[in-house]
């Protein structure tokens, strides 16, 4: 007996103690739901989240451009030239046209880079090198001109051109089913956990270092939580369609969304408190004394060269929460262009085209992002950014390949109850921006008429509506003098004015 009560009361010493620390968890999350309620009321208040005239009068280096800072721009040039001249003159012929239309085709990119990096404007990052991110932005427009000829060409001729960069590319293959038995232990079976080793893969480490890198660009955990949970009802919804989003309940809500995604966005949040908190003060590397210094400096050149909070405030007018509401539909439609690429051009989930891929969205998508907020936040920012445009475009025509060569698979009706909770959300979407910015707008509500007094007004007189248009010469008209009968009328009424002035 003795032993049973001790069990028990370690039984229940650890349920207190769980208890306990649900109720931290739910304190501390509480309290930063708050907080950031808190920072977005009173950022509503303030024209620009950010000082961008204090960015643009910023003096970045006072040493640059130092030798790897400079475009370099004859010497790239002069060994182009040299390069071209060595396959057109002394380079021995082969005749083999797939070996010399790969070949072309990879000096034409490679040339290609090589102007970007050098003659391309700048973007609006610096570290670790602005080369990286106009190779970046090169690489970009590559793809979008790549994307255009494969849009151009039929399924099976689309299929047979990855077959120049892998021979085992352009085949069949397999649809992989999440689903099926969704117990969490199976008794019945000699291995009772084999559901959840069966879940378990590689990508759980791409899904928590890919919303790491969300909320990094992102710089808002909140965005990317509704992007995380928009995503699941996403893969509910076309399960229908593709194999590969039919997941058991626990997959979707407890490994995908809390597990994986919540913990990238968690790894995030920290990561973003670091660095807005870090003092960004650098200095050149051979003006620091010691290795150890010089060591640390290298390594910095590698975080942000400076830092700006991204305070989105979608509900601090109209045009903010339609742009949200945009970012975050093309977000999604990129994620789902991952599978649906991967499906209409039987490319592998494990290829190495995928991750790719995914570092030059994650890339653009950084700059899209900056640009975006530049667009929203900064009143003499007018136009839409260079990496955007291209980003736009990309999500695109990524979009029409899908439809193009997935027709009969994307154009599966979705199912009734799934249909209906679609037009429900939409809906409820429309109404609450109504509703938020159109019926209770502050200035829809119907002004009380002001009386036109315009006896001893000092607001309505002529002389002063005559103040109202600067240059002009007002008349030199008396005023009228109030009666001594109504000395508390008039006094009322300059207290009003002093007021409105």
């Amino acid at each position: 007996m003795e032993v049973v009560d001790g069990a028990m009361q370690a039984v229940d010493g650890a349920l207190d103690n769980a208890k306990n620390a649900m109720d931290n968890a739910i304190h501390r999350i509480k309290k930063e739901v708050k907080l950031q309620k808190q920072k977005s009321d009173s950022m509503c208040r303030l024209k620009t989240a950010h000082n961008w005239q204090e960015e643009k009068e910023r003096v970045e280096d006072p040493d640059a451009p130092s030798y790897f800072w400079r475009a370099h721009t004859v010497t790239v040039l002069v060994v182009m030239i040299c390069m071209l001249v060595y396959t057109a003159l002394i380079e021995t012929p082969v005749e083999d046209s797939t070996y010399n239309g790969k070949k072309g085709f990879v000096a034409a990119l490679f040339f290609w880079l090589a102007l970007g990096m050098t003659i391309m404007p700048d973007g609006p990052f610096l570290r670790p090198h602005p080369a990286l991110w106009r190779f970046s932005f090169a690489m970009g427009v590559f793809y979008e001109l790549l994307l255009i000829y494969i849009l151009f060409q039929t399924p099976g001729d689309a299929r047979k051109l990855l077959k120049y960069i892998d021979a085992d590319l352009g085949e069949p293959i397999p649809e992989k089913d999440y689903g099926g038995n969704c117990k969490l232990y199976d008794g019945d079976d000699e291995d009772p956990w084999h559901n959840v080793k069966d879940k378990v893969d590689i990508f759980i480490v791409a899904h928590l270092a890919g919303y790491w890198c969300k909320t990094l660009i992102f710089r808002d955990w909140w965005l990317s939580t509704v992007i995380s949970i928009m995503f699941e009802f996403m893969e509910y919804s076309f399960e229908h369609q593709l194999p590969n989003f039919s997941e058991c309940w626990w997959d979707h809500w407890i490994l995908d969304v809390i597990i994986c995604n919540g913990g990238g966005t968690i790894l995030g949040i920290y990561t973003l408190r670091y660095l807005s908190m870090k003092t960004y003060h650098w200095r050149g590397l051979y003006e620091i004394p010691t290795y150890r210094g010089k060591i640390k400096r290298f390594f910095g050149q590698f975080s942000p060269h400076g830092w700006i909070e991204f305070t989105w405030n979608p509900l601090s007018s109209f045009e903010r929460w339609i742009a949200i509401v945009c970012l975050i539909i093309g977000f999604l439609i990129t994620e789902l262009n991952t599978f649906y690429l991967k499906f209409v051009l039987w490319i592998p989930p494990n290829h190495l085209l995928n991750p790719v891929r995914l570092l030059f969205i994650l890339l653009w998508g950084a700059v899209c992002l900056r640009e975006t907020f530049q667009l929203l936040d900064d009143p003499e920012c007018d136009r839409l950014g260079r990496q955007s445009w291209v980003m736009l475009a990309i999500i695109v025509t990524e979009l029409l390949i899908c439809i193009k060569f997935g027709w009969a698979t994307m154009t599966k009706p979705l199912p009734h109850h799934i249909a209906l909770w679609w037009v429900l959300g939409a809906a409820l979407l429309l109404i609450y921006t109504v509703v938020r910015f159109y019926l209770l707008k502050p200035n829809h509500i119907p002004k009380p008429e002001k009386e036109n007094i315009r006896m001893g007004s000092p607001v309505n007189t002529p002389e002063a509506e005559y103040k109202d248009f600067p240059g002009e010469n007002s008349p030199s008209l008396p005023l009228a003098e109030p009666s001594p009968s109504q000395p508390g009328l008039f006094q009322d009424q300059n207290r009003e004015d002093k007021k409105d002035l």
